[in-house]
């Protein structure tokens, strides 16, 4: 049997190199890292979930840009990296849902969702002809207490309290790490959120290129911001210095 080239590991099939690594699963976390920035956060009564959708043109429709998902009521995902791909595993987590609550007459629980779709992203990972998905999700919602889970292109899962993925994670977290606690409310959640947004966006934010949704333990429901709502929440963080600009 001819060995496979050093070129080959990371070409049509997702193999493991000498030195145990997947190249393709690799690649795909660097498309996640070139991604707009998306944040979860859980707060005391809930999860909030944050996006920036870049809006590159003037020219473009910012509202048909979509980077946070319902998934079931008491479910939403934020994704970043490749958004065809997201729509793919989105579509998967619904129809996850609609069969979970048809066989057992009740909502799936938020862990066992997250553990299915990253079940889904790792056969992605070990079968020829298939790519992994280039794609994070944040996967918010509530069942007895909020849970926040975040999903890797490997089929990896971590819960965390509060998390970002894109582009700005390593400034989100270290914000995170310097400023979260286990009792905000929602309302200091979404200042944060937005801090953090105000940090890795160099102040360029508006209703129509932050998107912002919560699900709350209440009403157990999913609730997406309207842009009125999101200018709101804006018009109450400080504007953040150009640079270069001395303060008088």
């Amino acid at each position: 049997m001819q060995p496979i080239p050093s070129m080959g590991y990371d070409r049509a099939i997702t193999v493991f190199s000498p030195d145990g690594r997947l190249f393709q699963v690799e690649y795909a976390r660097e498309a996640v890292k070139r991604g707009t920035t998306s944040l979860g956060i859980r707060y005391s009564d809930g999860v909030l979930l944050a996006v920036d959708k870049r809006i590159t043109s003037k020219l473009v429709e910012a509202r048909s840009i979509e980077k946070i998902f319902q998934i079931d009521d008491n479910i939403g995902a934020a994704t970043s990296g490749l958004v065809a791909d997201a729509r793919v595993l989105v579509d998967r987590a619904r129809v996850e849902c609609q069969v979970h609550r048809i066989t057992y007459g009740e909502p799936i629980d938020v862990e066992l969702l997250a553990k299915k779709i990253c079940d889904f992203k790792q056969l992605y990972t070990q079968h020829g002809g298939v790519r992994p998905f280039g794609i994070a999700l944040l996967i918010a919602g509530v069942n007895e207490v909020p849970r926040l889970f975040e999903t890797d292109p490997s089929g990896a899962l971590i819960e965390y309290k509060a998390t970002a993925i894109g582009a700005g994670r390593s400034t989100a977290m270290e914000i995170f790490e310097n400023e979260y606690r286990d009792d905000l409310t929602m309302d200091e959640a979404i200042d944060l959120a937005l801090k953090i947004m105000n940090e890795v966006t160099d102040g360029k934010m508006s209703e129509t290129s932050i998107d912002m949704a919560v699900v709350e333990l209440a009403t157990q429901e999913f609730r997406k911001f309207s842009p009125k709502e999101v200018r709101s929440y804006l018009e109450r963080v400080p504007k953040k210095q150009e640079k270069g600009e001395e303060e008088e």
